[in-house]
């Protein structure tokens, strides 16, 4: 070990006392066995290993990491997928912030946006229970001129349509069950937007008005 530490000096020594011009880096490293190199060229018993590059005064200058084994390069790249989705997540938050700051000046006004919506979709809810109501009184008047055809074939067209206001029902009860669940859905969306504007403008939820008697 002395032997060695000599060496190590009287190399550092020699170099530092040589011409700029002719001074090398060495290389320092250890192999597989944990055998320590310092050398003016890469050793092989080095390949893929950790390697330091010294200067003449034998600061290092340059660390070249170990090769990586398939095993590590796979999890590297799996961790830097990892902070890009995170940077793009990070990114939309706070585009969506900015854009719920820029919509809203104050919780009034987003108590005022859910109120229209509301309204809106509520109109829509009505008009789609309307044309429920006289699809119904029209199954009603069908259903009496089927009645009439009891006892003999019924005309095609009455069969037609029999069957195309059972559909139209159908689909507008489907549509009632949308609007049903839009009106949720515009609840909890400015419910989401009264939480965050609060939280980013550190504003005090104003207490609900009392019902009057």
């Amino acid at each position: 070990m002395l032997k060695l530490q000599i060496l190590i000096v009287a190399t550092l020594l020699a170099l530092a006392a040589a011409p700029a011009s002719a001074q090398t880096h060495l290389y320092k490293c250890k192999d597989g066995k944990g055998k320590t190199y310092y050398t003016q060229t890469p050793p092989a018993e080095c390949l893929g290993k950790e390697m330091d590059e010294l200067s003449g005064q034998g600061t290092v200058v340059k660390k070249r990491e170990a090769a990586l084994t398939p095993e590590q390069l796979a999890a590297r790249e799996a961790e830097e997928k990892r902070k890009r989705e995170q940077a793009l997540v990070a990114k939309e938050e706070r585009r969506m912030d900015q854009a719920l700051l820029n919509t809203y000046a104050s919780e009034k006004d987003i108590e005022e946006g859910r109120r229209r919506a509301l309204e809106q979709a509520e109109q829509a809810t009505k008009d789609i229970e309307k044309r429920i109501a006289e699809a119904k009184k029209r199954a009603q008047a069908l259903a009496a001129e089927r009645e009439f055809y009891a006892k003999k074939p019924m005309p095609k067209k009455l069969q037609d349509d029999i069957k195309n206001n059972d559909i139209d029902i159908k689909g507008q009860q489907d549509a009632l069950a949308g609007r049903k669940k839009e009106l949720d859905e515009i609840n909890a969306k400015y419910d989401e937007d009264k939480r965050r504007y609060l939280e980013l403008t550190g504003a005090k939820p104003k207490a609900a008005a009392a019902p009057k008697k």
